[in-house]
């Protein structure tokens, strides 16, 4: 009997186990299903996150050092090439073309080199700083002598330019502004050089040039035609005799050092593009043949 019992009560606590063990096993099971639905809904959440905080294209910034003679074409031009391009950004380096070339030697950022003189930029090239195969020459200008509009009947040759009442002429410094380099270069030919050099003042580029005769500080002065026909204030006196001075050649290059190549030579080529050349051309430039 007492064996029996005991069978009895084995029996029940086996069966108690079973059964406190089964329900442990299902309590357990929506726990684990939930964590891995919230596992689940997390990565999600992750991944939807980091599409959405991509960062935009980065904007890239170009750094172009070009003749001050250049800055009112460049102007227009910057605009159309930045709505064509949102990522790329100009930012302009006006001034004279030797001076930029010293920039650019002495390791000043720049990316694009457009000179008003081929001297400046070839001087480049020779020094590994531009390649041969990336520089081309864009565009042409001319000399122009101009005066104050009360004096536009007193100038119409250089020989006029010796009269008492030009007391003062401004041209840019012949050593660095090419402007200046192309007046000397004519003058000297013209062998009337000498006879002027005591009435000469110098401008730093040739925009101050301009400026110079604008306000009255200077009587005359040598300037681009460009530059001429973008004042009101001064008169075309008369235009320089091509064949007395060095073609006034712009050139343009690609900066062996530049550390954004693909932009650099988007803006390169685009340059060059006819609807560009036209925006030159409406300021005076010519498009060497």
């Amino acid at each position: 009997m007492r064996q029996r019992i005991g069978y009895v009560l084995g029996s029940m606590s086996l069966g108690l186990a079973l059964v406190l063990s089964g329900c442990g096993a299902n309590t357990g099971s929506p726990d684990a299903s939930s964590a891995t639905g919230a596992a689940a809904s997390t990565a999600a959440s992750g991944e939807n996150s980091t599409t959405e905080n991509v960062d935009p294209q980065e904007t890239v910034e170009l750094t172009i050092s070009a003749a001050a003679s250049l800055t009112d074409a460049m102007k227009e031009i910057e605009t159309s090439f930045e709505a064509a391009n949102p990522n790329i950004k100009l930012n302009f380096n006006f001034g004279a073309s030797g001076a930029l070339q010293q920039q650019i030697e002495q390791g000043a950022p720049s990316d694009i080199f457009v000179s008003a003189a081929s001297k400046n930029l070839n001087a480049l090239v020779e020094e590994n700083l531009i390649a041969e195969a990336d520089q081309q020459n864009l565009l042409q200008n001319s000399l122009v002598a101009v005066v104050t509009a009360d004096r536009a009947d007193e100038v119409s040759s250089e020989k006029d330019l010796t009269s008492d009442t030009i007391k003062t002429i401004a041209i840019g410094i012949p050593e660095s502004v090419p402007a200046g380099t192309y007046a000397k270069e004519a003058l000297t030919n013209a062998k009337m050089w000498d006879e002027l050099e005591s009435k000469l003042v110098q401008g730093k580029d040739v925009r101050q040039v301009l400026q110079y005769v604008e306000t009255g500080n200077a009587d005359a002065g040598f300037v681009y035609k460009t530059d001429a026909l973008t004042s009101d204030q001064v008169k075309i006196a008369f235009e320089v005799d091509k064949n007395s001075y060095t073609p006034a050649n712009y050139p343009v290059g690609i900066i062996e050092g530049t550390k954004h190549r693909t932009e650099a030579e988007q803006f390169y080529t685009y340059l060059q593009s006819p609807e560009v050349l036209d925006v030159f051309a409406k300021y005076g430039f010519s498009i060497p043949e």
